[in-house]
């Protein structure tokens, strides 16, 4: 990302935004950002931009323009409130807006110009990996619906690719079909392997036992009640799963292990640390629930 915040030279400014915007917009779409340090709104969509253009695999760029030290560009191109960003596409603006988008929106903007940008010449397997870690990214901050189109995209192409799939495979469980996941990952060879699987298989095993409760207040009254009944705990979790309570079932699968961690053959503590496993050994959330979990273990 370029920043033109700090050059006090008009013809220092010009050359840069000569450099950064208009030959860069040559092979990318670049978006300028015109902010300033004391607008609110700017802090909020400046982020925003930068998770959008990290997630286009290099297609887009941003250059950050400093509308205080920068008067004469801010003037050229007629900027009369801030935050606004104008997108350039083969050295020329096409299109731009005012305020402070949300992310989903401004994902649509960049999108949508990407279309008129052909990807660049370069070594496929960075484009692929740049690829695999956007729709992870998506995936990440609970965007199912686009990951699963990203990575449906890349299996399409790539069928062997066990990332790939695996993580198509997730997607789908995030939108609610692990049969589909299944289904999925039923296209890699037996022999298969990457960390990534038992991660996606777990999620898939998780989203299974995952069932409904139709009075889901009445069972965890049940539980309040008889801390004991440790069958009831874990079914109790997997309600709460399945309505998407991910801290409230690790919550009472900890109070049950608590308890007692042999109960019910340790069904408790079998089902938190598939659980953990499908967050992903990196996920600073699993990490907090391991913490908890030793503590209970080791105390």
């Amino acid at each position: 990302m370029a920043s033109l915040s700090t050059p006090q030279a008009d013809k220092a400014s010009i050359a840069a935004f000569k450099r950064d915007v208009i030959d860069g917009s040559r092979d990318a779409l670049v978006l300028v950002d015109f902010w300033a340090e004391w607008c609110g709104p700017c802090k909020t969509l400046t982020p925003i931009l930068e998770r959008v253009v990290a997630g286009s695999g290099g297609r887009a760029k941003l250059v950050k323009i400093d509308v205080d030290t920068n008067q004469a560009i801010a003037a050229q191109f007629r900027v009369q409130s801030i935050p606004t960003v104008y997108a350039f596409v083969a050295g020329q603006p096409v299109d731009g807006f005012q305020g402070a988008l949300g992310e989903r929106e401004v994902k649509a903007f960049v999108d949508r110009l990407l279309a008129a940008v052909p990807p660049a010449a370069g070594d496929p397997e960075t484009e692929i990996k740049e690829m695999i870690a956007a729709a992870n990214a998506a995936l990440d901050e609970g965007a199912a619906t686009e990951a699963a189109e990203m990575f449906g995209a890349l299996a399409q192409e790539l069928p062997d690719r066990v990332e790939v799939v695996a993580g198509y495979a997730r997607a789908l469980v995030a939108l609610g079909q692990p049969a589909a996941a299944e289904a999925a990952l039923a296209v890699l060879p037996a022999d298969a392997k990457d960390p990534t699987l038992a991660q996606t298989r777990a999620a898939i095993a998780l989203a299974k036992e995952a069932t409904p409760v139709d009075d889901l207040a009445g069972l965890a009254a049940r539980v309040a009640a008889d801390p004991d009944d440790h069958a009831a705990a874990v079914e109790l979790a997997g309600g709460r799963l399945a309505a998407g309570e991910r801290d409230g079932a690790a919550d009472v699968l900890l109070a049950s292990i608590a308890r007692d961690r042999t109960a019910n053959d340790g069904a408790a503590k079998a089902r938190l640390l598939k659980l953990l496993e499908a967050a992903g050994f990196a996920d600073p959330w699993a990490a907090a629930v391991r913490r908890r979990l030793s503590t209970i273990l080791f105390s």
